[in-house]
This record gives structure tokens, sequence and C-alpha cells, in this order.
């Protein structure tokens, strides 16, 4: 028997500037009765992400609905079935969906995905950002056996992932970006990273420069703007140039501004310059959740993560993340 009430996080006010935990309300609310066709999920793990922060915002441009005043937000989500009445689903099923935030989620049978529960070790790891990664560097980047790879905000749920599948698919030397010093010995020392260039630590072309005296081949970038300039001057011929994402767009506190790319620069070296969205590129999702259950189980992969306890905690996570506390990406358990 379910619960009469449960707990749901909805966005009170727009921000502006930095996420504070005043813009969330936490309301209580009926759990909801599932009609024929529906499912009834009883949520025990979502995640928070970057693009969040974009979609609080009125004039949100992401390709995902935008959060609404006075309605709950919404992401990735794991949890069990509770009730399916005229469909496939039954009581106890592992299903994930987009509707985190809330304890209880009801939804339509065709909007929840079945997963297996033994496929990963641990169930947390669906609400990876590994399929962006998979696809970054598999369609985007098409990192090659020798390759210097470049991966910016490594320290993210991302790029955690992207810099360990550079190095799986024969990259001889992986760069990331991130934030600080304390991140930087982190991504080298646990995550395989050969070398780590800082932002703020000095011009980040010089600093790249320094990190790939040879060049780059293939980038994988999630920042764009001072580091995505660096990336086409250190760029080889040929260099394969994967975006899947904006982040210094995304958190600037005085709105977006242009990333100027020498258009020549491009065609004189013959460097493929290409932007990518998960939405396009689903497929990919099954084959990299088998891969990354073969990986954790053999060691040759890792899910770096911060995991937080309570729905309460879920506007906490998404500010730390932003502010950029986690390595990793961070998962609350409801």
């Amino acid at each position: 028997m379910t619960n009469r009430t449960h707990r749901e996080v909805r966005l009170s006010a727009r921000p502006r500037g930095p996420v504070t935990d005043d813009l969330f309300e936490i309301a209580e609310v009926p759990v909801p009765e599932p009609a024929e066709g529906q499912v009834l999920v009883r949520n025990t793990l979502m995640n928070v992400s970057a693009v969040m922060r974009t979609l609080m915002d009125e004039g949100s441009v992401a390709p995902i609905e935008p959060f609404r005043l006075g309605e709950p937000l919404h992401g990735a989500a794991i949890g069990e079935v509770v009730a399916a009445p005229g469909t496939d689903l039954s009581p106890g099923d592992l299903v994930q969906h987009r509707l985190g935030w809330r304890e209880y989620a009801l939804l339509d049978a065709a909007r929840a995905q079945r997963l297996d529960p033994d496929l990963l070790p641990d169930p947390a790891g669906y609400l990876s950002q590994g399929p962006t990664a998979w696809m970054g560097m598999v369609r985007g980047a098409e990192v090659r056996p020798g390759d210097t790879v470049f991966v910016t905000g490594a320290a993210g749920g991302v790029g955690s992932l992207a810099g360990q599948i550079a190095r799986l698919r024969g990259a001889t030397r992986v760069i990331g970006s991130t934030g600080s010093q304390a991140k930087a010995d982190r991504l080298v020392a646990e995550l395989g990273y050969d070398a780590v260039v800082i932002r703020g630590a000095g011009p980040m072309e010089e600093q790249l420069r320094k990190a790939a005296p040879e060049g780059i081949d293939a980038l994988f970038d999630t920042v764009g703007g001072e580091q995505l300039r660096a990336a086409v001057a250190v760029a080889n011929k040929g260099a394969r140039l994967a975006l899947v994402g904006a982040l210094s767009a995304q958190l600037a506190q005085d709105g977006p501004a242009a990333t100027e790319i020498d258009g020549f620069s491009l065609l004189a070296r013959r460097i493929t310059l290409r932007g990518l969205s998960l939405y396009d590129h689903l497929d990919l999702t099954p084959e990299w959740h088998t891969r990354f259950g073969q990986g954790l189980r053999d060691g040759t992969l890792t899910f770096p993560h911060s995991r937080l306890e309570g729905i309460e905690q879920a506007p906490r996570a998404l500010r730390e993340l932003i502010e950029g506390r986690h390595l990793g990406s961070v998962v609350v358990a409801l």
C-alpha cells in the first residue's frame, strides 16, 4: 500500500544570479492514482545536471522543456513500479523516466523505460551522463588509437567519464580542464588523466600548448568560450572537435557571450567542428549501458559521483553542482 501523500520540489522563483535554496519550495501533495495505461512509480534515485540551471530561466533555449513557476522540476530518475493497470509493467519493476524531483511519479507507460536491475552493479549508474560521453567520443570526436584528446569540464558528470572512454578507445594522451588544483590532482590520480589545465591559472591556450606540445587530435567540449578557442588554436590538421555543452555561456551571470572562432584556420587545417545532442543519438544508450556494466565489473571504468540523501537535499545538490563542489555526477537518493 502506498503512502497517502508525498513530497515534490517546486520552482518558486526565477534566479537573478547564483542559485539559492529560496528559489525552491518543498510541497506535500496527495500520491496520484494511476488510470488505465498509466504507471505510478516510487522514485528511489534522481540526478541533477548543469542544464537544470538553464531550465530555471524563463527564456531558456535548451532543447528540453523549461521549468515552470509553481510546478515541480523534472529530470532523470529511476524507481520501482507501484501500480501499472493495463500495461506490460508489473509492481516491483525498475524503470527510468524524466519526472524526478518528486517521491512518486505518475506517467504514461510509454514514457517509462524498463531497466535490467542486474546489468549495472549500482542502479545509480543508469543516471550517469555516460551516454552523452560515449556519443561525443564515438560519433563526435571519433577518438582513435594514438590520439591526443582534450576534455573540457573533465571533473563534471560527463567529463569524468569522457576521459575514461577516450583511454578505452586507444588515446595515448588525455588532457582535461577543471577549475581547481585539488580537482586536477584527483583527475590525474583517480581517473587516469595525463595532464590537466586549470581555469583561471593563466592563459588557456598557453597552458594547453604546454600540456599538448604536439597538438591535439580530438576535443570533447562541454564548456566552450576560452577553452574552445584554445582547442582550435592547438588542434592538429584533421582534428575532430565535438561540442556537447556550453557551460561557459549557460552559467554566465551576465548572460551568454558568443565565442569567436577563426573560420579560415578551420578550413586550412581541415578541422571538423561538430555540435551533438544526445536526443539525436539515443540508439547509443543501450550500447553504453552494456559497456558501462562490463567496465564497472572488470575495473576498466569507474562511476565518480556524490550521493545526497533525501528529497529535501535536491536544491542543495543542484546548487553545489553548479558551484563546482563535487567531482563527477551528483545523485539524490529519495
